[in-house]
């Protein structure tokens, strides 16, 4: 990829968009190689690598994506989220690229704030807001000792793409702004992501297969590890899912660090693709309970399969591994399937995990979300609808009663389940609202 020498940019330009694209085509132009920001401040819009070009940030660089969703209509991406089509840095049908650092990317996400709903402890976002990188269909894509701060939407966004290595990747973004995802994996395949730091308010490593505009899956997440990461999330930390179109083979999250988040570890089944050969092994877990507002209440680990829309149902969880899991939660581990597709084939191994009883009782209750419910809210619904809508009882539809009062273990619509060497250390005598017993196998409900 470095064959010629690089074209270094200089800071100072007032936009610099058409300077760093004109170097990123010449590069391509002549066969690949490297366009390196210097130290220094850069403004751009929307830039667009191409095949064989490495785009670095080297130390002490800032890029400052223009914080105007208008400014990026020219770096549109087909897979849509949230409402956005649009990126800071995107790529399509590439091969051997590669965005890297130590620079960093402010991405300007305060500028993208409508206002905060305190009651939630969400703040509100404006209703477009860009991605700040998204490269779909690309082979050969590396992106490496790489900061990214302040996301005003997902931060890293891989849609479909194969052979791809993220490491040494750093991501602090709002933790009261939803829909900041650090990483996401959308049906890539043979992908490593190792020694990044994430801390966001929503998921952190997530992997996903979406739709493409056709509604169909745009294709499979398959041969995937992810390690040695340290994550803190107001959603799920380490999750696959929920858009769950294609199916997920051979998927190992290792030696992470999971503080300071809602949910740990998280599989949740929606849209038909299935959840095959998934394994956690070596896993350190600290989660609390929070408001409605964002997923998730201090679970370890949640597994939920759900038919999202009735006449499609989700894809069968199979054959999951959990290992060596330890921490604390203010939860319970959740698995539950109200789909006949269901869980089949769970092994949970040497687990030690201390239940604290947690501020605010929202752990009480096990999450099914997001249901019908949060897709097609009645007129009348009250409530986010990606997040949260309240029946006519004022609950919020998909948050359930555990039955008896919260276990540490509990299970519903699963066919299988081998649970050893594993210790849950509770308060004694268990406070109001908790389970007797530490592990809870519903046969009837879900």
């Amino acid at each position: 990829m470095n064959r010629f020498p690089s074209l270094v940019i200089e800071p100072g330009q007032e936009d610099g968009t058409a300077l760093i694209q004109a170097a990123i085509d010449q590069a391509a132009a002549r066969g690949g190689g490297c366009v390196e920001l210097a130290e220094g401040v850069h403004t751009a819009r929307g830039l667009r690598l191409q095949s064989g070009v490495e785009f670095h940030l080297a130390k002490g660089a800032i890029l400052r994506p223009v914080p105007d969703y208008g400014a990026y209509a020219e770096t549109s991406v087909s897979v849509v989220a949230e409402k956005s089509n649009r990126a800071m840095i995107v790529a399509r049908n590439a091969t051997d690229i590669a965005l890297t650092g130590p620079g960093r990317i402010e991405a300007g996400g305060e500028h993208f704030i409508a206002g905060a709903d305190e009651a939630m402890g969400t703040l509100v976002p404006a209703e477009f807001r860009p991605r700040v990188v998204v490269f779909e269909s690309c082979r050969g894509v590396r992106v490496e000792r790489l900061e990214i701060v302040d996301s005003p939407m997902w931060t890293l966004h891989l849609v479909n793409c194969d052979n791809v290595y993220v490491g040494g990747v750093k991501v602090s973004n709002n933790r009261r702004m939803p829909n900041t995802d650090g990483i996401v994996l959308d049906a890539c395949r043979h992908a490593v992501v190792e020694d990044c730091v994430i801390s966001t308010a929503d998921d952190g490593i997530c992997l996903k297969t979406s739709a493409g505009p056709d509604g169909r899956a745009i294709g499979e997440c398959e041969n995937v590890r992810v390690r040695r990461c340290t994550v803190e999330s107001k959603s799920c930390a380490l999750k696959i899912g929920t858009e769950s179109f294609g199916d997920f083979i051979d998927v190992v999250f290792e030696d992470c660090r999971v503080h300071d988040s809602n949910r740990g570890l998280g599989l949740f089944s929606r849209d038909g693709g299935q959840m095959t050969d998934i394994r956690f092994s070596r896993i350190e877990v600290d989660c609390h309970e929070t408001l409605d507002g964002f997923w998730g209440s201090g679970e370890a680990l949640t597994v939920t399969v759900v038919d999202r829309i009735p006449t499609r149902r989700a894809g069968a969880v199979r054959d999951l591994l959990v290992e060596d899991l330890h921490g604390q939660m203010d939860g319970a581990i959740a698995l539950v399937s109200t789909s006949a597709a269901g869980i089949h084939g769970v092994k949970l191994s040497r687990l030690r995990l201390r239940q604290r009883k947690g501020p605010l009782g929202t752990g009480l209750r096990y999450d099914l979300r997001p249901t019908q419910a949060d897709i097609a809210p009645s007129a009348e619904a009250a409530g986010r609808a990606n997040a949260w809508t309240k029946g006519a009882d004022g609950r919020v539809i998909g948050l359930v009663d555990y039955p008896g009062g919260m276990p540490a273990l509990f299970t519903a619509g699963i066919e299988g389940i081998s649970i050893e060497e594993t210790q849950f250390e509770r308060p004694q005598p268990v406070p109001a609202g908790w389970n007797t017993e530490a592990v809870v196998h519903d046969m009837d409900r879900t």
